[in-house]
């Protein structure tokens, strides 16, 4: 009879709860669940729940300096709710050099807003439902690394990863003074000087794969000590050690000095020889740009027009550092070795004569 009793006051507020008591908020997670009483009268929790997807149908993205870049990212339900979801969208970037991973952009429907060096350079397409795709404009050199699409829907949250990179040449670069010379913050600002970053190991074993063979260790953007080897030899290794990119171990960054490598990609203008009919010290030089309504170029910007636009010059000419180089793409004798590359003089004593190569931004691209 007690339990009967009982039995019957439960149901009893049962009904009464369900009736007055406030209807709970929906929740935003990707489960639901609801409490209901079965034809038995037995209090059941009854699971209509939905699965919150986040994938990217390009996981890695390839451009150029300048350039715009896509990185795909999409979101969807199974099953399809009856109704649209408000869904919070984050990107976020680890840059390649590594360090701390950092906020891009934040969207909330039409709502967003962006972070950091990336403000004003970055935009949500949202072409489609479920569209989550991060658009960059105008790409950096250092705009390379891994960045992460997470969709949050209440308590539920999502992500995938997308790799960018940049289309770029890989140089050494040397201290004036010769090899050996760069701490880690001098490498980093000597790149910087030269119109380009230092490079990441993602970038220098591009490079050694398309036949890099350089026997001095540099600098690297994660501060480690590297040189890549594509032809086995005994100064650089040993002959019997398997050619590769030889790694130094970890080092503390700031009482050592090595040379560094530098990356450099498209570029916003042109680099050209000046067409002079005599020779100019390295003020002169400076000034014969000027006067062309130019800059002398920089060593990143000579990389960059040889890799890119197929600079060819067998004259050597005065560059922003002090160094005096030319570009071949087609090797041939008097022009120095059978690989092409950026031929260098080294850093001849300012007052001796060369040619000069100038640079010239190109306004309509900027």
């Amino acid at each position: 009879m007690i339990w009967c009793f009982q039995t019957v006051l439960l149901f009893i507020a049962h009904l009464v709860l369900s009736d007055w008591a406030p209807a709970a908020p929906p929740t935003q997670n990707s489960f639901f669940y609801s409490d209901y009483l079965n034809e038995s009268g037995n209090n059941q929790l009854h699971f209509i729940g939905m699965k919150l997807y986040v994938d990217s149908a390009e996981p890695s993205v390839l451009s150029v300096r300048g350039g715009n870049a896509t990185l795909q990212c999409r979101f969807w339900y199974e099953p399809v709710p009856s109704s649209p979801r408000e869904v919070r969208v984050k990107w976020s970037w680890l840059p390649a050099a590594g360090g701390q991973e950092t906020d891009v952009i934040v969207a909330f429907g039409t709502r967003f807003r962006s972070f950091g060096d990336f403000r004003g350079r970055v935009q949500l397409r949202q072409d489609f439902p479920g569209d989550a795709a991060l658009v960059l404009n105008k790409l950096w050199l250092n705009d390379t690394g891994r960045y992460r699409c997470t969709v949050v829907d209440g308590l539920e949250d999502q992500s995938t990863v997308v790799h960018l990179e940049l289309q770029g040449v890989v140089f050494p670069y040397q201290h004036p003074h010769g090899r050996y010379h760069l701490s880690f913050l001098g490498a980093q600002q000597a790149c910087k000087e030269q119109d380009s970053t230092v490079a990441t190991i993602t970038q220098l074993f591009q490079s050694w794969k398309e036949g890099m063979n350089w026997c001095n260790a540099g600098w690297l953007a994660d501060g480690t000590v590297q040189y890549p080897i594509s032809q086995s030899r005994e100064p650089c290794g040993g002959a019997r050690l398997a050619p590769g990119v030889r790694r130094y171990d970890r080092l503390h960054l700031y009482p050592n000095h090595y040379d560094v490598f530098c990356f450099s990609s498209l570029l916003q203008g042109r680099v050209y020889y000046l067409q002079s009919s005599h020779k100019m010290n390295l003020t002169e030089a400076h000034h014969a740009c000027q006067e062309d309504g130019a800059e002398i170029a920089k060593v990143g910007q000579l990389y960059s027009a040889w890799k890119f636009t197929g600079l060819e010059r067998c004259d050597a000419g005065w560059l922003a550092d002090g160094s005096v180089r030319y570009p071949i793409t087609r090797p041939r004798s008097n022009c120095g070795p059978s690989e092409p590359g950026v031929r260098s003089f080294g850093f001849p004593p300012p007052q001796h004569k060369h040619g000069v190569y100038c640079y010239k931004l190109d306004t309509e691209r900027v």
